[in-house]
């Protein structure tokens, strides 16, 4: 979460089997395109450097999270994979996936 002084930011992380759920993230709209939502990316990356993480999104914002070091996936554990698939009936979502060493080769 960020504030300044009020909430200006925040994501949700949730913890799975093999790793974390990028849940939500979030910039109110007045903040966007100042690199808080990138700020916050790079910081749950360092801080949780050891597993992968994985999100789910638009289509539309993929280019936003591969600018982060995320890439599509279809590789998913079966706990996502199948919400995935629920949540694929009703919105068109494209699986990323944040690895350490993906960031270091860009």
């Amino acid at each position: 979460m960020i504030r300044n002084p009020m909430i200006i930011a925040g994501l949700s992380l949730t913890c799975v089997t093999e790793g974390y759920w990028l849940t939500g993230l979030f910039v109110a709209p007045t903040q966007r395109k100042q690199g808080i939502a990138q700020y916050l990316l790079k910081h749950i990356q360092q801080t949780y450097s050891t597993l992968p993480i994985w999100l789910f999104c638009h289509p539309d914002l993929t280019r936003f999270y591969e600018h982060s070091g995320f890439r599509i996936t279809e590789q998913l554990p079966a706990q996502l994979n199948n919400r995935l698939l629920r949540y694929q009936k009703h919105k068109n979502l494209v699986a990323m996936q944040y690895f350490i060493e993906q960031a270091s080769v860009d």
